[in-house]
């Protein structure tokens, strides 16, 4: 993840807008699991700042790197913080 973060303003804009997407992806999956551990003010951000990045992923990507790069820091800040709180994965969603 930081990996794609470094590398934001060297690489092309077709290239940019597939890493935040796929930010977005990963936003999308922590807010599903912050709903089963209970955070509904984390799931919904979460879910709030994945669908303004998918939205505005083809302009950023081409427009604005710098504040692409920003964006998927504090995207990038937002997990770390959730996961430091519930370091484990959701194994099953089943309900019994």
């Amino acid at each position: 993840m930081e990996e794609n973060i470094n590398i934001i303003k060297s690489v092309s804009a077709s290239e940019r807008e597939e890493i935040i997407v796929d930010f977005a992806r990963w936003l999308e999956v922590a807010a599903q699991e912050a709903l089963i551990f209970g955070e509904g003010r984390f799931a919904m951000m979460s879910a709030s700042m994945a669908e303004a990045m998918r939205v505005n992923a083809d302009e950023l990507a081409r427009d604005n790197p710098d504040k692409a790069e920003r964006l998927l820091q504090q995207a990038s800040a937002m997990m770390a913080q959730f996961k430091s709180a519930y370091p484990y994965r959701v194994v099953s969603r089943a309900v019994h």
